[in-house]
């Protein structure tokens, strides 16, 4: 089966979406029973937290945290956007800086200026969908991007979406209500497949999961060895502080064994991370190699999570030799959806 297809099915009465790169599991998301990021909120300030610029807030789904903020005063009343998901016994995770996102259109009100997803390269096409953008933004004070997806799009099909993401921005934007709210939900997987993967076809048959090899593949997940070529593996095995993954070069006893073991994770590393829904602090214990070779496994590293959709920061090397990654917490993991 080549190509990309994304089946839309359900997961232990979840909403689920996968997707499929000629044949193999790519990416896979499961909804779950918190909120989803995305949600907006008119939520109320709590109580601020001394030492680190941040302030607890009221939200109908529990306690909220905003980093970074000045000038609220217990009481009011403020819009904020979910960022991620909230580790158990955590407050959720949320920001000022809201965003109105759809497959081929972003809004962001707090950052005015039209622009075009870097990925489009066609300086003609680039100066079309500007000419589009001035058009149907003509009258609205909110900032816009135009996603990859529009490349190819048909002109009123962006236009339709772009106006859709205006009303919406306007219609939270001036919301005048009181108390705590929900004003508009995150999208459920397979709204966010529609919205964010580029496929070939899409399966919406019930019990696809089951027809395409989807369920046995995400089996494999509960394992924490994920097998590299030559003999090699990585585990990823997440604890309550960090997410911890060692690689091992098995039988390969030559002297290139250990770079082409951690070359090999730097490449499949953003793959299983997606899968198994693993992000905040990552710590990579590699197997021994030369300082000499460190850039070429950064480099690899660095190109391999520059595809991956999850914002990751590569932190950088510790004394004691490990590679440390910031990850978002943008999808739950997967061990706690699995039944």
């Amino acid at each position: 089966m080549k190509g990309r297809m994304a089946v839309l099915d359900h997961m232990g009465g979840a909403e689920a979406a996968a997707l499929l790169v000629d044949g193999v599991l790519d990416d896979l998301l499961i909804d779950g029973d918190g909120p989803r990021p995305g949600t907006i909120y008119r939520a109320i300030a709590d109580r601020p937290v001394k030492g680190q610029g941040g302030i607890f807030l009221r939200t109908p789904d529990g306690s909220a945290f905003l980093r970074q903020v000045r000038g609220v005063s217990p009481g009011q009343s403020l819009l904020v956007q979910v960022t991620g998901h909230a580790e158990p016994g955590k407050a959720i995770p949320v920001t000022q800086k809201l965003l109105f996102k759809s497959r081929y259109a972003i809004v962001t009100p707090g950052a005015p200026g039209l622009n075009v997803a870097r990925g489009i390269r066609d300086e003609a096409r680039r100066d079309a969908l500007l000419e589009l953008a001035h058009e149907a933004m003509e009258g609205a004070d909110f900032g816009l991007i135009l996603r990859s997806a529009s490349a190819t799009a048909e002109a009123g099909e962006i236009a339709e979406d772009i106006r859709a993401m205006v009303d919406l921005a306007h219609t939270v934007l001036t919301d005048e209500g009181a108390g705590a709210e929900v004003l508009t939900e995150g999208d459920a997987p397979h709204a966010l497949a529609w919205r964010d993967w580029e496929v070939d076809m899409v399966y919406r048959a019930p019990g696809g999961f089951e027809a395409l090899d989807v369920l046995d593949q995400v089996e494999s997940l509960r394992s924490a060895r994920a097998p590299l070529a030559g003999g090699g593996a990585f585990y990823v095995e997440p604890t309550r502080a960090l997410v911890a993954v060692d690689v091992n070069t098995g039988g390969d006893a030559s002297p290139a064994a250990a770079l082409k073991a951690n070359m090999g994770c730097a490449r499949a590393l953003p793959r299983q991370l997606r899968l198994r829904g693993l992000g905040g602090q990552i710590t990579l214990d590699l197997a021994p190699m030369a300082k000499k070779d460190r850039r070429q496994f950064e480099n690899a590293l660095r190109a391999a999570f520059r595809a991956d959709p999850v914002d990751t920061v590569l932190v950088g090397w510790t004394p004691l030799g490990h590679y440390e990654l910031q990850r978002k917490r943008d999808r739950l993991p997967l061990e706690e959806r699995l039944p």
